[in-house]
């Protein structure tokens, strides 16, 4: 009998730690799968990431230049587009280009400061003869995910930094970016460049006025109550 109730009592004594044991690792097990984000080296996971959409619009040709009043509605469609800087635009006639036509869909592009592209790219819909086809491509710059608090810092025991690392720097500079293709190919050197044209920001910033250099403005107490 003594025996028995021996027994008993190394069996609850070895049951017991392990229930104990069980029940505080399951918090933990959660708590590890609820970790967020991880990110173990010092370059962001959040990058910026660069999409492309075409738009496209075919204009009537008549004896190799713009159909009467075309040029009207290209303008109206770049307008809507609200086509500006940044943007890229490109012509495609499915074929030899018409030089009349070309001409003066490159003067209205221009009037939107713009030059056209000797460049398109490739559509979907074969081009209607008689026509050709305007494209504008545009890209866009963004980083997905961000602000990531995913991560709880104060509780870092592998040395990651924080799950919104990143976010801050990279999304500023997809917004900022005035060409976002150059984030993916970057900026071919041009061999011909006007030193006039690269000095125009520093000959401006010479010339301006230090913000100090004006009489200080003369403030009178005199007429007061």
């Amino acid at each position: 009998m003594a025996c028995s109730k021996d027994m008993a009592a190394m069996t609850k004594r070895s049951i017991l730690p392990a229930t104990l044991r069980a029940t505080l690792a399951t918090p933990a097990l959660l708590l590890g799968g609820c970790m967020g984000t991880q990110n173990p080296g010092i370059t962001s996971v959040h990058q910026p990431v660069v999409s492309r959409q075409d738009y496209a619009l075919d204009v009537a040709t008549a004896g190799g230049r713009l159909a009467p009043s075309e040029a009207r509605r290209l303008s109206d469609w770049m307008n809507t587009m609200h086509l500006g800087f940044g943007d890229r635009v490109g012509v495609d006639a499915g074929g030899p280009i018409p030089v009349a036509a070309r001409d003066e869909v490159a003067a209205v592009v221009a009037s939107y400061g713009l030059l056209l592209s000797d460049d398109h790219p490739v559509t979907a819909a074969p081009v209607t003869p008689g026509t050709v086809r305007v494209v504008v491509s545009r890209m866009h710059a963004r980083v997905p995910g961000c602000p990531d608090w995913s991560r709880d810092a104060s509780h870092e025991f592998d040395a990651n930094t924080s799950s919104n690392f990143g976010c801050a720097v990279n999304t500023n500079l997809a917004a900022m970016v005035a060409r976002p293709g150059d984030l993916v190919r970057g900026v071919d050197h041009d061999p011909i460049s006007d030193p006039v044209l690269t000095a125009k920001a520093i000959d401006a910033y010479r010339k301006k006025p230090a913000t100090g250099a004006g009489a200080l403005e003369q403030v009178s107490a005199k007429g007061g109550r």
